[in-house]
């Protein structure tokens, strides 16, 4: 198997069942829109103890969006806000690179996945949604990103 076959079934996969998808209740809570393409994302997250806890979210849109959502929530629950953080730049490395950079594997995992999205700016937004979600919602819960 190919491994754009691979990662475009990763893709599927996350966007046909997502992680951590639900109602967010959590007590901080965060809306975004790509305005671009209406993509909607919203995030709840308690941390506690310097951890990610509670992570919920629930969105419309397309698969790279729902997907990545859906990626990076699995990816930092449970995490220390630091290794949340990494994780963090090295996906954002990532889809600002154009196509050049491919991620580190061993930190972002199922979200390597997405490097070829950074291609194509126009979906480098979709990418990013719930990522930058997660980012508003750990400020807003006292996390230095």
């Amino acid at each position: 198997m190919e491994l754009d076959s691979l990662y475009q079934e990763v893709i599927l996969d996350h966007y046909k069942k997502p992680h951590h998808k639900g109602l967010p209740t959590g007590e901080i809570q965060v809306h975004h829109v790509n305005p671009n393409c209406g993509d909607e994302i919203t995030l709840s997250l308690a941390i506690r103890d310097g951890k990610v806890e509670d992570l919920v979210w629930d969105g419309v849109g397309c698969s790279i969006s729902q997907a990545s959502a859906s990626i990076m929530s699995e990816l930092v629950s449970g995490k220390s806000v630091a290794d949340a953080q990494i994780a963090l730049q090295e996906f954002t490395e990532m889809m600002q690179s154009k196509g050049k950079y491919q991620g580190k594997e061993e930190i972002l995992e199922d979200a390597v996945a997405l490097a070829g999205v950074s291609k194509f700016p126009a979906r480098v937004k979709c990418a990013l949604l719930g990522w930058m979600a997660f980012k508003d919602a750990a400020i807003q819960n006292g996390a230095e990103l």
